[in-house]
């Protein structure tokens, strides 16, 4: 096996840019041309071995469509097209040369579906294995979906399943989990988070849903950290509550017959990385979208004045409950 260490930076920097388009690679840095009255949106996402992927879970071409896709995914929830992205690697010196080229296989197969290059980055040695990714998109400044945009009234729209990523995490570490699942659901879960679709394709519905009512804000944010936590940042950010109705959540069809309702919502909840978007706007806009959209996209609940974020349950035997972001996933919470 050919090692990082064998072939030297220069040799490594030289078989990664052919992923690149070669009138972008030479200089110091990349030149990105923007459509006129658009804005630059600008995002950085890392991914560290053993923290976010392992060999047993994850290969690494999986690992480079992961690594794209949840930067795509930050550019949808501001609203924003793909113009590139960079790429900054940290590698082990005895790091196998081919795991390398299959995780840029993995990142270009999931940016060619966006027209997306990769347009530059660096390498550098590490004792462990991390992936820096900085995309770079645009948007016209009238479309900027912000955290802070939702209203009193709005209702909550979330794109998609929730809980599938999470649920095919479970599957990976302890296939057994799945006996009660066909091949195609088990398949379904796990390729939710192996391979998760960025929802840029949302955007476009979205400005038509709203067009009769343009220009209108529209708060939201991707929900890569799970549902609750987008729901509670959207929330603080905005100065507003939420309640949410449990029943509404979209769920994959697979956890009727194979987790307890309470598990489905805690995965829902806080399983993360589902990378869906949630989108606050007006009633009529929402049913619209959802119209639009067609694809397990639901409206789940309603933005309030009050400042906490409840999620209420059709059976009345079950209290309301608070949701906080203790409850998710905090990369330094105890």
């Amino acid at each position: 096996m050919t090692k990082v260490k064998d072939i030297g930076e220069q040799g490594l920097l030289e078989r990664l840019q052919r992923f690149c388009p070669p009138e972008m690679i030479g200089d110091d840095a990349a030149v990105l041309v923007t459509e006129p009255e658009q804005s630059l949106v600008v995002t950085t996402d890392m991914l560290v071995d053993g923290v976010h992927f392992s060999h047993v879970t994850t290969s690494p071409s999986d690992v480079g469509w992961r690594a794209a896709a949840a930067n795509l995914s930050d550019l949808a929830a501001m609203g924003a097209s793909p113009l590139g992205i960079t790429v900054g690697l940290g590698l082990p010196e005895d790091l196998g040369v081919s795991w390398v080229e299959s995780l840029y296989q993995g990142m270009t197969e999931c940016l060619q579906q966006y027209n997306t290059p990769i347009v530059g980055g660096d390498v550098v040695r590490s004792p462990i294995t991390t992936v820096s990714i900085t995309a770079f998109g645009q948007v016209h400044p009238q479309k900027i979906i912000r955290r802070s945009a939702a209203q009193v009234g709005d209702a909550i729209v979330v794109t998609g399943v929730h809980g599938a990523s999470h649920a095919g995490l479970k599957l990976l570490l302890n296939p057994e989990l799945g006996e009660k699942l066909t091949s195609a659901e088990k398949a379904a879960l796990i390729k939710a988070h192996q391979r998760p679709q960025p929802r840029l394709d949302v955007l476009s519905f979205l400005w038509q849903s709203l067009e009769s009512n343009s220009p209108l804000p529209v708060a939201g944010m991707d929900s890569s950290d799970g549902l609750a936590d987008a729901v509670l940042q959207i929330c603080r950010a905005s100065g507003v509550g939420a309640i949410l109705e449990s029943s509404q959540i979209p769920l994959p069809v697979a956890f009727s017959h194979w987790l307890t309702p309470e598990q489905a919502l805690e995965y829902a909840l806080y399983g993360g990385e589902d990378f869906e978007l949630v989108l606050c706007l007006p009633q009529v806009s929402a049913n619209l979208l959802i119209h639009l959209l067609d694809r397990s996209a639901a409206i789940v609940g309603t933005i309030t004045s009050h400042p906490q974020v409840i999620l209420h349950h059709q059976n009345e035997k079950i209290p309301d409950q608070v949701l906080s972001l203790s409850q998710g996933f905090q990369h330094f919470g105890k």
